[in-house]
């Protein structure tokens, strides 16, 4: 995936105040327009320039993109690091269709559209918001309560976004799944005269662990195992994120084997699965004693780990 430069799809520099990303804006759009630009790309550069507009325009998402940093260049290859939007609240609603790749693996199904007009008199119910909360696997097992900052941002007499926190308390319910929304009643954009509200949805993900994958309800381990283990077979004590189990690996197992543990996943009225992913590790070979080994081993097997491929 290209790392996309929007301040230089619209031309203006990062300090640029927004009534000057708007005018720039505007003055693009007005040339790259595929009813009336003579240009061979056209309908390319318009998309490009409207899918920078919608983030500099915005000053959540164009605060969130800034905090990426000045040094990526137009072009390179890019995938975002993990939680690098951690607390950045968006506004939701609009199309994600129009958009690129690199925008949705910024902003995901959460960052389209803007905030809601406020220009009503009559009582308007606030926009809803979004945001990404940062959990452990283990948070999933269990439940737990987690204080987030949250980053909101204005734009300030500079025309520069500004940011400024606020902190929540948050349940992190028991059974939570990667990509499932958790929804805060009334956290969300402040309501116009007497409106309530809106809601706060935080986007649950989790932080990459060293021992654990996860896919949906179900969560794997790679599990190393000497030799003599998976051929003679063994039980071995594994760690889970809700403690550690003694499995027994039968004999003959083979790399790339699967044990199940029914029900120990993520929980669930259904309860996911967590699965052993065996691997077998040879002993390194450095002493005299432990080459002998290797040696008594050849003459002891008839064995031809190519034997499938005729040589």
């Amino acid at each position: 995936m290209e790392y996309q430069d929007y301040y230089k799809v619209l031309g203006v520099e990062r300090d640029a105040a927004q009534d000057e990303i708007k005018r720039a804006y505007r003055k693009l759009a007005r040339r790259y327009h595929p009813d009336v630009s003579k240009e061979a790309d056209a309908e390319a550069c318009f998309k490009d320039i409207g899918e920078a507009y919608e983030v500099l325009k915005d000053p959540e998402k164009r605060a969130a993109y800034d905090q990426l940093g000045a040094n990526w260049k137009d072009g390179q290859d890019f995938r975002p690091p993990p939680g690098w939007d951690q607390g950045f609240e968006f506004h939701g609603g609009g199309d994600a269709g129009r958009f690129s790749d690199f925008f949705e693996s910024l902003f995901g199904r959460a960052g389209f559209g803007g905030a809601a007009s406020h220009g009503r008199a009559a009582p308007m119910r606030g926009a809803d918001t979004y945001a990404r909360i940062m959990i452990d696997i283990e948070d999933a097992y269990q439940g737990t309560t987690r204080t987030l900052t949250l980053k909101q941002s204005e734009t300030g007499p500079d025309g520069r976004p500004a940011v400024k926190e606020r902190a929540l308390n948050v349940r992190v319910p028991k059974g939570v799944r990667q990509g499932q929304h958790i929804r805060l009643s009334g956290q969300g954009g402040t309501g116009v005269g007497k409106g309530q509200a809106g809601d706060l949805y935080l986007e649950a993900e989790f932080r990459p662990h060293p021992f654990y994958t996860v896919n949906n309800k179900d969560v794997y381990l790679s599990l190393p195992l000497a030799p003599w283990e998976a051929a003679l077979g063994a039980t071995v004590t594994v760690p889970t994120p809700s403690g550690k189990v003694d499995v027994r690996v039968p004999p003959g197992s083979t790399a790339g084997s699967k044990l199940r543990l029914k029900g120990r996943g993520i929980p669930a009225t259904e309860a996911g699965n967590f699965y052993v992913v065996l691997q077998i590790v040879l002993p390194p070979a450095e002493g005299e004693s432990e080459k002998a080994a290797y040696h008594a081993l050849s003459k002891a097997f008839e064995f031809s780990p190519r034997r499938h491929l005729g040589v």
